[in-house]
Formats: structure tokens, sequence, C-alpha cells
């Protein structure tokens, strides 16, 4: 417990201290004329106070991912108290920052011309489709976690499931293509005022309660569940969401086309990631007492296992019948909310790509279409799966984290060209960093090359390296 408000404290330090810090390194111009006006369409350049931007901007990079995330990584033991407060202050927070100043300095690009601006041609082309695929991996998990929680509040069958599948399948076919501020600008802040109260009512249980045996750093960081594989990668893997998720370059853009004034930046790509880690901290915690602590006989006594029936346990035992009520709707929105932006993202980088126009429903139609039939047969085959939801999250764990990694690149490129010298070592640092989870992962995982976990430490200490080689080689020739 006392970790977890001395965790909190470190990330609201983080905001008013580094937060000040990166916000001077990228020098935003208030004077600047933003793409909400420049590029003002009625569909997707729409002007938006800034505290409706940075509420949909929380709830676009929430999801479920600082929830269930944060439930998973929290199996490893205290050690994911720092990964979520260094993750989200120097690597998480910098990046959902940067990429939303970037592409607000661009006219509100998506992120895969970002990357082709910065890495070339090439990278662009690659990035195009594996954030496409990776967007739509997002969708398909944004679907299926709330239809789990909503089907196990309506008899917990396979049926039951698919109806809430194509429940809000339907919802993100209409969300995604009417303009932004019809449905988006205008319920979002109220889900986000749900998810905020979810997080801030267990905070309250958490210090009423004051639970024993829940594990303080200073216990140890020793993996506490070893059956999961070693911390390193997988810690950083499941914890995305709430320390550092490449998912979220692609949200800022779609809020920096909204985004009023380029002095808004900080408060709305930053803070709303250090805000995303306080609720990832939050359930950390909870779930460390529902795992190692008091409550780890009332977990046994319902069979708890995945993530989304954790949530239910926990809210059940916790918040009593009103609150729990609340707080699953609160965890259900966040990833509906994720889940349709994410297939708008999609939308707008397929048309970006192509050059296809999107004036009319009809034309956004036709774009939207083979998207939601992919992941809808996505969704029916992981349904079909005993253990579909963890298969899935596997796969959106590792292309997520992937993700990041193009854009700390990106981001350290445009401070080499842009900013004075060693300014890049706030994002090269990180991007080394994720460039090793990644690898490691990929190398040790059952999806991937499957080599043995203990040759992950050494895996990632020379990815590490030959990423930094490699950049600081790029570097001298470029000086020279």
């Amino acid at each position: 417990m006392i970790s977890l408000l001395i965790s909190i404290a470190a990330l609201v330090l983080g905001y008013l201290i580094y937060g000040k810090f990166v916000e001077r390194i990228f020098a935003p111009d208030a004077s600047a004329v933003t793409p909400a006006y420049s590029k003002q369409d009625g569909v997707d350049y729409v002007p938006m106070p800034s505290w409706k931007v940075f509420m949909i901007e929380f709830l676009n990079i929430a999801g479920t991912g600082p929830i269930f995330g944060a439930i998973l990584g929290a199996m490893y033991g205290p050690a994911c108290y720092f990964w979520i407060v260094f993750g989200c202050i120097f690597g998480g927070a910098v990046h959902d920052y940067f990429s939303g100043m970037l592409s607000l300095k661009h006219g509100g690009v998506n992120l895969p011309t970002l990357v082709g601006e910065y890495l070339g041609a090439g990278t662009r082309k690659v990035m195009q489709v594996f954030a496409i695929l990776m967007l739509m991996l997002v969708g398909a998990v944004f679907v299926y976690s709330p239809a789990l929680i909503l089907g196990g509040m309506t008899g917990g069958t396979k049926t039951a499931i698919l109806i809430w599948v194509g429940v809000i399948m339907v919802y993100y076919m209409i969300a995604t293509m009417v303009p932004i501020d019809k449905i988006i600008g205008r319920i979002y802040p109220v889900f986000a005022v749900a998810l905020i109260f979810m997080a801030v009512s267990l905070f309250v249980c958490l210090v009423g309660k004051w639970p024993a045996g829940v594990p303080e750093v200073w216990d140890g960081l020793q993996n506490r569940t070893p059956s999961l594989g070693g911390i390193f990668p997988g810690m950083f893997i499941s914890i995305a969401c709430g320390a550092v998720s490449g998912f979220h370059a692609t949200q800022s853009p779609l809020m920096a086309r909204c985004l009023k004034n380029e002095k808004f930046g900080r408060p709305v790509f930053y803070g709303s990631m250090i805000l995303e880690g306080i609720v990832a901290l939050i359930w950390a915690t909870v779930s460390s007492y529902f795992f190692f602590g008091g409550g780890a006989a009332q977990m046994g006594a319902e069979g708890v296992k995945a993530a989304p029936a954790v949530v239910t346990t926990v809210s059940k035992y916790w918040l009593g019948t009103f609150g729990s009520i609340l707080a699953l709707l609160g965890v259900v929105a966040a990833p509906i909310t994720s889940g349709d932006t994410a297939l708008r993202s999609v939308r707008l980088m397929v048309c970006e790509a192509f050059g296809l126009k999107q004036e009319s429903i009809a034309d956004r139609l036709k774009v939207c279409t083979p998207i939601f039939i992919l992941v809808a047969a996505l969704l029916v085959f992981n349904i079909m799966d005993s253990k579909g939801f963890d298969v899935i999250w596997r796969y959106f764990g590792w292309a997520n984290q992937t993700l990041s990694i193009f854009t700390f690149w990106t981001i350290t490129v445009f401070l080499v060209r842009n900013r004075r010298s060693p300014a890049w070592l706030i994002t090269l640092i990180p991007a080394c960093f994720m460039t090793a989870v990644c690898v490691s992962f990929i190398c040790t995982a059952k999806i991937g090359f499957n080599l043995p976990g203990t040759f992950a430490p050494y895996i990632g200490a020379g990815t590490f390296a030959l990423a930094a080689c490699l950049f600081f080689l790029w570097y001298s020739r470029r000086r020279s």
C-alpha cells in the first residue's frame, strides 16, 4: 500500500517536472494555427475544448490496457510498480506527447506518415501494413474483452458473448464513420468519468481497508509467479498501457486534429498518460491483494484465472452491487471506446495511404466494410477457442510494443534533426530498451521462436547494445 502511494506521488511529480522538461525540448508554439482550423472538415478535423480533448484522449488510450495489463503484470509481483512509474514518466508519456505534437506540427497526419518522414519511405510502407494489422488486432481485443464481461453478466455462454460481440461491432461501424464530434465528442467524456470513478472507488477502498498482505517493493522484486516466465521481457509486454504502449501513437493524431492550441499538448498527451499510469497502479495493487494477500482465498473460491474475471471478482467483493455495476460499466466502456477509435484510425490510415476520399458516408463505408469483416472473422475464431483471450492478448501485447519502437526511433531522428544535442537522449534510451524487450520476447515466446527463457536477458542486453551502436554509427556519419 505504501508502494502505491509513493508511486502515485512519483507520477504526479513526473508530470510537473519531467513533463515540463520534455515540453521545453519540443517548444510548442502557442501562436501557430493548428490543423483543427487549417484543415477543418467537420468529420475528423474539428476544433474542440481542451478539457474534452483530454477526456477523449484518456479514454482512447486507456481501453482495458491499464486494467487487464496491470492485472497480468501484478502476477509478477512488486516489480510492476517500477515499470509503471519509470516506464510511464520516461517512456510512455514522452512517446505519447511527441507523437501527438509531431502529428500536430505536420498537419494532423497519421503515424505511418510521420515514420516515413523521419525513417524513410521503405519504413513507412512497412509501418502502414504493420500499424493497420495491429489496430485491427486492437479492435478485436477491445470487442472481445467487454463482450466477455457483458456475456458473463447475461448468462456466460458463448452465444451470449457472440450476441454482445455483434452489438459492439454494430456500434463500432457507426462510431467509426460519423463525424468525431457527434458521438465521440459527446459521450466519451461521460465514459471517461465512469472510468475515473472506478479507479477512484478502488483507491478509496484500498486506503479505507488498508488490506494486509499486499507485497511492497522492499519485500523483494523476485518473480512471484514463475509459471509466467521471467520478468524480462514478460512483464514489460503484459503492462503496456500504463507504462509504454505503441497503440497510443495511433490515437494521438486523432486528438491532434481537434486541439485548438499547441500549448495544450502537455496536459492532453503527457497528462493523459500519467493518469493512465495511476489507473494501472491502482489495479496492480488491488490485484496483488487478491493474488498474494488476504483476498487470495476469494479468488480461489471464484476460480478466477482470466483478467476479465478478476475485474468482476474485485468489483463484487469490494464495491457492492451498485458500485460494482458502475465499475464494470467503466471497464466495459473503456475498451469499447478505444476499439472504435482504433478502427477509425485504420480507416484514416488506409485513406491516407491510397488517397481515398472520405467526405460522404458511402466513401467511408467502402473502406470500413472489409476492415470489419476481417475483425469479425478474427473474433469468431478466438471465441471458439477457450484460451482465446490469452492468445489474442499475447499477440496484441507484442505487436503493441513493437509499434512503440517505430515511434521512439521516429521521435529520436526528429530530435537529432531539429533540436540541440543531446536532446535525443530522452527517446534514444527508451527506443533501445523497447527494441530489446520486443526482440527478446519474440525470440523466447511460444508465439515466436520459443528459445529457452534463460536466453532472454542476454538477447536483450545484446539487442540494446547493437541498437545503440547502430544509432551512434548513423549519428557520426550524419555529422561528418
